[in-house]
């Protein structure tokens, strides 16, 4: 699969495969194009060139009746969870249930208790978002990501902005909710510790490719630059800090 915004190339003959039941973090610095990635799952974007395939449809080739229909089975936990802040718990984690389905009242509501069940917070139904902290709403997102039963969880940096008890409460969940729900969960993070410790696959990101992949374990263990210049957080090492530009003495207009 190869994507660009028009003149700058993001992912060049990247391939990527997503199985169920596992959880797959893709890791690598800012403006790799993990995120990037996510959008042209949920067809947002359309690759250049290659496909995205979902559960045996090419993501790119379905019309808007079919493309929509497909989102319904995507669930997705936006950085920093973006609920609707004019909505308190319960109608933020009924919202999905009640735009894609005909359900009855009855049903919504024992439906929407029951995914706060699994988040910890069915106690907190009727707050409203001001009065949660961090790591609440990030729980209360998941449960409206996971509100339809979704076969594919996309996470987006869940882990960013959250104290070390909240950071391994959702890490838990995800963990849990994957393995429960047996969907697949795709995971994008900077965190190392906390995606290693649930991923059951890493895909390492540098240069718009795939700089390195595998288990957790493999990845802690490999020798290849890339790998070990993310991983060790080293300054130097084959992974850029500059983004790409010509030498800085062609820009600079010096007197002469």
């Amino acid at each position: 699969m190869r994507f660009a915004y028009r003149e700058r190339k993001v992912l060049e003959d990247v391939s990527l495969r997503f199985g169920r039941g596992r959880i797959v973090a893709l890791i690598g610095g800012s403006g790799s194009g993990k995120t990037t990635i996510l959008r042209l799952i949920g067809g947002k974007l359309r690759p250049q060139h290659g496909s995205v395939v979902f559960d045996g449809q090419d993501v790119h080739r379905l019309d808007s009746a079919g493309l929509y229909a497909l989102r319904r089975r995507i669930g997705m936990l936006y950085q920093f969870g973006a609920l609707f802040t004019d909505l308190n718990v319960f109608e933020n984690v009924a919202f999905p249930i009640r735009e894609h389905t005909d359900l009855p009242k009855p049903l919504v509501r024992d439906l929407v208790l029951m995914k706060l069940e699994a988040v910890g917070l069915r106690g907190a139904s009727r707050l409203r978002t001001s009065q949660l902290s961090g790591g609440m709403a990030r729980r209360v997102a998941l449960a409206r990501a996971i509100a339809l039963d979704p076969q594919l969880v996309m996470y987006d940096e869940p882990f960013t902005g959250l104290d070390p008890v909240s950071l391994a409460t959702v890490s838990n969940l995800i963990r849990r909710l994957t393995d429960t729900l047996g969907c697949t969960s795709i995971l994008v993070s900077h965190d190392i510790d906390e995606s290693f410790a649930i991923a059951d696959y890493v895909y390492l990101l540098a240069g718009g490719r795939i700089a390195a992949q595998g288990t957790p374990a493999q990845m802690r263990a490999s020798d290849d630059p890339n790998v070990r210049q993310f991983l060790d957080g080293g300054v130097d090492g084959p992974i850029a800090f500059h983004y790409q530009a010509r030498p800085i003495a062609e820009d600079l207009e010096v007197p002469r």
